[in-house]
């Protein structure tokens, strides 16, 4: 067979090619190969409630979701994200032109970008920040601006300051997570006043990615930025069904926004996955509805396994920031003597059977996030007991 001959070109897209394979390919596989707990990637250990996967199922038999469902997604489904935004936050949406279900929320982040940049638009996110954000600032050819979250008496904080000098004539979008992944942090209402009135002064558009809405402890609360003056027509809000349900590989993610907004966001998405998910959106719109006592116990569950691994990883010698929000906990190394978190990563499964996350790969500044490391707590509490036995012995 004749050789393949290709131009000097790359064929790599020049605006991914800084992006290799993720980090969480990386240690997961890592994670297989030495039978290590895998602490790393956020994803649950056991499913979500019964009655939830049954719809889904009776969904499949009655064959709804089948075949191509709506562009826009399942009608049941629209309506019942709307109730829930209405329910919870005193938000009101039309589930015919202010919602989208897409193809979990990696894509509603991806389809927001991709319709609302036009090439050298400036993009703020709060660093560290989810792989995904860099990867799909860059398809779209913005630039990234990152604004640093720094350790702050316990926990991560934002320096609004330096929030509002990141603003140029430039920007044209503010990428916001909050309940933050990776450090756990919540942004105060008082925060949250200050960037929509940042936004409002400066025109600007707003993504926030609000996945872990249901996932905030102790005295945090989860505000939407949308519920601020002079929000609700400038902002795109992201939530999704894995994170709150624990059915993460069912994918089902969603936007609401006002119907401009939405349009723009639309026609980029239909040109993505177009659709997904079909059996599965019908069972969402059913978890949407179950009563408060769900999300409270879901809530409380969590919880408990957040004090159970940061309880572990402090008597382990870790410093460890406890979340207020998400499930993942943050730690610094350096009070074990380590400061590179890649290194001590790729070597934490042969040391001790466990894999983590480095932040590190979560920052443009890498020196910023060079001694963090992130473990995730989403995991069956005899996995966690395990893991926190197992990281003593980093110490011993």
């Amino acid at each position: 067979m004749a050789a393949m001959t290709f131009s000097a070109r790359p064929l790599l897209n020049r605006r991914l090619a800084e992006f290799g394979t993720t980090i969480f390919a990386e240690m997961s596989a890592l994670a297989v190969s030495t039978g290590s707990l895998n602490l790393g990637q956020g994803f649950p250990d056991t499913d979500g409630p019964e009655e939830i996967r049954e719809a889904a199922v009776r969904a499949l038999r009655d064959g709804r979701g089948n075949q191509y469902p709506p562009g826009p997604g399942v009608p049941e489904l629209r309506t019942a994200i709307a109730a829930h935004q209405q329910r919870r936050y005193g938000l009101s949406h039309d589930p015919d032109t202010e919602v989208l279900v897409t193809a979990g929320a990696t894509e509603a982040i991806a389809a927001a970008l991709l319709a609302l940049l036009e090439p050298g638009d400036e993009v703020i996110a709060l660093e560290p920040y989810y792989d995904s954000y860099a990867a799909c600032i860059a398809m779209a050819g913005g630039r990234r601006v990152p604004v640093t979250l720094r350790p702050h008496e316990g926990a991560f904080r934002l320096d609004l300051d330096e929030l509002r000098d990141a603003v140029t004539d430039r920007t044209r979008l503010l990428l916001i997570n909050t309940p933050h992944n990776p450090t756990g942090t919540v942004l105060t209402r008082e925060e949250l006043r200050a960037i929509a009135e940042l936004a409002v002064e400066r025109d600007l558009l707003v993504v926030t990615d609000e996945v872990y809405e249901h996932l905030v402890f102790d005295d945090a609360e989860h505000v939407p930025l949308a519920t601020f003056p002079g929000m609700r027509e400038r902002t795109v809000t992201i939530g999704s069904a894995g994170k709150t349900f624990s059915f993460t590989g069912w994918k089902v993610g969603w936007v609401t926004a006002a119907p401009e907004l939405l349009t723009a966001v639309r026609s980029a998405k239909q040109f993505l996955t177009y659709v997904a998910s079909g059996p599965f959106q019908y069972a969402v719109a059913e978890a949407l509805r179950l009563p408060d006592s769900y999300f409270e116990d879901f809530r409380a569950d969590m919880r408990a396994k957040r004090d159970l691994l940061a309880t572990g990883l402090t008597e382990a010698g870790f410093e460890v920031f406890r979340p207020a929000g998400t499930y993942f906990v943050t730690t610094d190394i350096r009070p074990l003597g380590e400061s590179d978190g890649f290194a001590f990563c790729r070597a934490l499964p042969e040391r001790a059977g466990v894999v983590a996350i480095p932040n590190a790969v979560f920052y443009d500044h890498r020196e910023a996030g060079a001694p963090f490391v992130r473990f995730a707590f989403c995991k069956r509490t005899e996995i966690l007991e395990e893991a926190t036995h197992r990281l003593k012995s980093l110490t011993n």
